[in-house]
């Protein structure tokens, strides 16, 4: 554990010892509390206010969305404060496992070890935003500083620019107020479990306020012993002109996180005997997992680290002219650090069977350093006006950005570790380098690892690569209401995206980089051994289109068409890379199409028991098309095809005063519609790929969450979650079973309790229990490598304060 860990106890004994003091004149009945005796609304509750007195928004806090959620024709999912308050949520993995239909990939090669969540079967990790404006770099988000997130389902480049089509993810931040409170957190629980939050708003003047947030957090992942964390992070948000006409925000965001990072266990393909190998073949699991302990680790305590860190400065002014007109200008800066060495139990290479018939693997690794430099503008005019009897809400805006991404691997040469017995008998991969050794690898027991032996190495960083990429976006949103009942909601956006990029043509022999000589092209001054990636610019148009029926003023009906479209760079779910080319129709070096997305979706909304509870529901068809695939020998082109189809059914608030909901159902039927064909042969024959017509990686066909809370005695409120998932493939990859037997996570069903007891007015004890039945499952698997293992069974005792 980190020497922060004395840091973060003395943050966690200030934060309670602070708390008590201030919250104990509502003992003493010296003053009453922020949130009144006949208020329903409270820390457990999604109504209309939250616990300090302010209004609930429940309402999507771009301006791009130009309608009340009740009005705006696509599938949105908010997730309140009060949620990612209940549940203990510390990272946005954990709160959107509230939104069935959202899944997150592994990590794994070109594939960062950071957030990667997949909506509707597309690939999202792009498509993360902070207060409307992306957030770029491989990150694993917390969430002290959120007041809210919200979803947006199916293909939403009119709102977000390039991206995948799946949707995005927007993370509204905490702002700063002009009424005072003060909110305190300190917890502990089982597995080293200790967390402490401050939430502190101070009123300067009638017009101005200063939001600080602090949160400080370490412990071990349940059933992963090995596996454990620590980070702190600060908020700061300063406002001016708050309530005016003319406001300003200036706000800072700083989060470190060390970790051991975690690959889970490997899968069965690893032990699959090569044609050479006389060792017999194991049996095989049905869903092509190892058949191993779930809490067998296979990274190394000496080695293996993970550090995220993100510093980010938003400046935002606005300032209204009138109901027509409001100007908003916001900026950011921000600097991120992705930095890993992890081992990758199912990628070492080599598994050796011993004569007492132990099995045996070298240790592989996967590593990046990438650290992300962002620069963001978005400008936009937005207001209301009317066309005789036609009422228009609008937005228009301009988008920049720039982003500079560098990327460099690790070297990890052992010197000494844990070594293989001698005599193996060979089952997979290349034999050892050496008698009883393994060269410049590490060895462990397949079906005992330990994370505890020995390691001395030698870690260089090698030369990086870097690429820049510069994106202008200009949009006009309109909701127009034809009638009191029918509502045209209309969007497009135009969109130029360039990449140029320097990539370092290097090797590595015994922990030593060395640069490849590169004849330079004319007029470069690039060093030997660095080549320079040509910029490549695309230009691309989207649309929104859909019709709203407005039964009654808080219920609606509508049908809906959007577009986006992926650029080359990122349609593989990294991050920005340089390049984009291909050999299409047997031309090299062929700048690629986007991939395009286009959705259809009917659904319904309403706020129902005095708009206390949002209901909804939405079918959906998306396809996407113009990935680069093989469709007959040496030809490639642009006809690759998916295509998802749903159901997606959410509740959101408070069905009586005292028992409130949260959840949904997600449908999703998802197919690999045009695969790449199969060449073998001499003359080639060309046959179709096992793969079409199979359901894609990551997709679920069917998933639920239910969170609820009941106020069962005036100060005792109990509740829960259950959450579901059916099994999901981990690749489109066919593996050693190919077609429909590809790897998957099994279905896994996860049990949360929850309970708080109100000891005052100010102070409330939280208990949650996560993973209640212990259920061991797979939550991910990345189809050829290695499968993910779910946290077990956490107990979390929290002291909450608010004054």
């Amino acid at each position: 554990m980190s020497d922060r860990s004395t840091a973060l106890k003395a943050l966690l004994f200030a934060s309670t010892a602070a708390g008590m003091l201030c919250a104990s004149p509502a003992l003493a009945g010296d003053e009453a509390p922020i949130v009144t005796a006949d208020a329903t609304q409270d820390a457990t509750n999604l109504g209309t206010i939250d616990v300090n007195g302010q209004r609930v928004k429940r309402e999507p806090e771009s301006s791009k969305y130009v309608a009340p959620l009740v009005d705006i024709p696509r599938a949105v999912t908010i997730i309140p404060q009060a949620i990612i308050e209940q549940t203990a949520a510390s990272s946005l993995q954990d709160l959107l496992s509230n939104s069935p239909g959202i899944t997150f990939g592994a990590g794994e090669g070109g594939q960062p070890l950071a957030d990667r969540p997949f909506i509707r079967g597309q690939s999202s990790g792009n498509n993360v935003f902070v207060d409307g404006i992306r957030d770029t770099g491989g990150q694993q988000r917390e969430v002290f500083n959120l007041e809210q997130v919200e979803v947006i389902k199916g293909p939403d480049a009119v709102y977000s620019g390039r991206g995948s089509g799946g949707g995005s993810i927007n993370l509204g931040s905490k702002s700063p107020r002009l009424n005072a409170f003060t909110n305190v957190s300190a917890g502990a629980g089982t597995d080293g479990y200790l967390r402490g939050t401050i939430d502190s708003n101070m009123p300067l003047g009638e017009t101005a306020g200063l939001r600080i947030n602090l949160m400080g957090a370490q412990g071990d992942v349940p059933g992963r012993d090995a596996v454990d964390y620590d980070k702190w992070g600060l908020g700061v948000s300063l406002g001016a002109g708050l309530g005016t006409p003319s406001s300003m925000v200036f706000s800072y965001y700083h989060l470190t996180s060390n970790q051991m990072p975690d690959y889970g266990i490997p899968l069965f393909t690893k032990l699959v005997p090569s044609a050479t190998s006389t060792a017999p073949v194991r049996p095989r699991t049905d869903s092509g997992v190892l058949d191993v302990p779930y809490d067998s680790f296979y990274g190394l305590k000496a080695r293996d680290y993970l550090t995220n860190e993100v510093d980010t400065f938003t400046f935002k002014a606005e300032h209204r002219l009138n109901d027509f007109a409001t100007i908003r200008n916001v900026s950011r800066f921000s600097n991120t650090l992705n930095d890993y060495i992890v081992t990758n139990p199912g990628d070492g290479g080599y598994v050796g069977r011993a004569a007492d018939g132990t099995y045996w693997m070298k240790r592989g690794t996967k590593t990046r350093w990438n650290p992300v430099t962002t620069l963001a503008n978005v400008t936009d005019v937005f207001g209301q006006f009317s066309t005789g009897s036609i009422k228009h809400s609008y937005d228009v805006g301009v988008e920049l950005s720039r982003e500079r991404n560098k990327n460099a691997a690790y070297s990890t040469y052992t010197t000494s570790g844990s070594t293989c017995p001698t005599g193996l008998t060979t089952v997979n991969g290349t034999p050892p380098t050496a008698t009883g050794a393994l060269g410049a690898g590490d060895c462990t027991q397949v079906f005992n690892p330990n994370p505890d032996d020995a390691w001395t190495g030698v870690i260089n960083r090698g030369p990086t690569s870097s690429n820049t990429t510069e994106a202008i976006g200009v949009y006009v949103n309109d909701s127009i209401t034809l009638t009191e009942r029918l509502i045209l909601n209309l969007g497009v956006r135009w969109d130029q995206y360039s990449v140029s990029g320097v990539n370092a043509n290097a090797t590595q022999s015994a922990g030593v980089w060395t640069l490849n000589p590169q004849i330079p092209a004319p007029g470069s001054t690039l060093l030997p051994g660095y080549v320079a990636v040509p910029e490549r610019t695309w230009e691309f148009t989207n649309y929104q289109v859909g019709l709203v029926f407005k039964p009654t003023a808080n219920s609606s009906v509508y049908a809906s068409w959007s577009t986006s479209s992926t650029p080359p760079t990122i349609s593989a779910g990294d991050q920005n890379a340089s390049g984009g080319t291909g050999t299409v129709n047997g031309v090299a070096n062929v700048v690629l199409e986007p991939e395009d997305t286009e959705s259809f979706e009917i659904g319904a909304k309403a706020n129902v028991f005095d708009d206390r509870l949002a209901l909804s529901a939405a079918v959906f068809h998306l396809t996407r098309k113009n990935a680069l695939i093989l469709v007959e020998p040496n030809i490639f082109r642009q006809e690759g095809e998916v295509e998802v189809k749903g159901l997606e059914l959410g509740v959101s608030g408070n069905i009586t005063p005292k028992w409130t909901v949260f959840g949904g159902y997600t449908y999703m039927d998802s197919e690999l519609t045009k695969a790449a064909v199969i060449v073998s042969g001499t003359p080639p024959v060309v046959s179709v790929n096992p793969l079409q017509g199979q359901p894609l990686a990551n997709t679920p066909k069917n998933s639920a969450s239910l969170f609820t809370t009941y106020r069962l005695l005036p100060k005792l409120t109990v509740g829960g979650g259950v959450y579901y998932t059916s099994k999901s493939l981990g690749g489109n990859q066919g593996g050693a079973g190919g077609g429909a037997n590809r790897v998957y996570a099994p279905e896994w069903t996860r049990v949360d309790a929850f309970a708080t007891y109100d000891l005052t007015d100010r102070a409330t004890l939280q208990l949650n229990v996560k993973n209640l039945t212990d259920e061991e499952y797979i939550i991910r698997t990345n189809g050829v490598h290695h499968a993910d293992v779910a946290a077990g069974r956490q107990a979390i005792l929290a002291l909450n304060l608010r004054f």
